[in-house]
């Protein structure tokens, strides 16, 4: 499974990465609008900062949402750096895009789904990625992993190569639970990832060898 960080902050993607287990970054206006980043040139100076931490895969979101424009600004993105792919919304226009992309070599990562439905449109015109959002789905009552359940079986069983990236992360069970459905990515933040480490056993086991480890030393003084 593929780790993602889903942010625009240099400080907590450089972390990610120094963890060593950091596989790429996924992004968006309302990510980017929080670290204080506007503008087209602001923006795009961003992206390559990000571009320079990470080896992996970095997802830059398009704003427009009519064809044209989602071509325009997604070309733009793509020449970037290699490690740029696309993101565009799950519309009609974006699916449009999303098979010009891909006849052009172009990698995208459809985002905003919600259905299995929207998951295999995605797949048909040759989106790379496709981002559920499992907490949003949560949120009103909705069993996102069941979403996550279904695309995995509907991309086997007619082998599409679209890889299903869980998105609207929310804390380390889902990571876990989407590693179980065979999720090929998850996006999150810093926090869902860090929170893997942590179990109170560790801590109290750790914290009695280290006592013990103590305790000899100064018998031993």
């Amino acid at each position: 499974m593929k780790f993602f960080i889903d942010t625009a902050n240099l400080e907590q993607i450089k972390e990610a990465q120094d963890l060593g287990v950091l596989d790429g970054v996924t992004t968006n206006p309302s990510l980017m609008a929080k670290e204080g980043i506007s503008g087209d040139q602001k923006v795009t100076d961003h992206y390559k900062a990000i571009c320079a931490i990470v080896d992996g895969d970095v997802s830059a979101e398009v704003i427009s949402t009519d064809f044209e424009n989602i071509i325009k600004e997604g070309e733009a993105l793509a020449k970037l750096d290699p490690k740029i792919v696309v993101k565009v919304p799950m519309i009609k226009d974006g699916i449009k895009a999303i098979k010009y992309f891909s006849s052009k070599g172009i990698r995208t990562n459809c985002t905003l789904i919600f259905s299995a439905g929207q998951a295999l449109l995605a797949a048909k015109a040759g989106a790379t990625y496709v981002s559920p959002f499992l907490g949003r789905l949560d949120d009103i009552g909705q069993d996102g992993l069941q979403l996550i359940e279904d695309i995995r079986l509907i991309f086997d069983n007619y082998g599409y190569e679209t890889e299903i990236l869980a998105a609207s992360i929310r804390g380390p069970l889902h990571i876990i639970n989407c590693a179980k459905l065979g999720a090929d990515v998850m996006t999150g933040p810093l926090s869902s990832i860090l929170g893997l480490l942590k179990h109170p056993l560790t801590d109290n086991g750790l914290a009695t060898f280290l006592a013990d480890h103590k305790k000899a030393a100064e018998a031993n003084a």
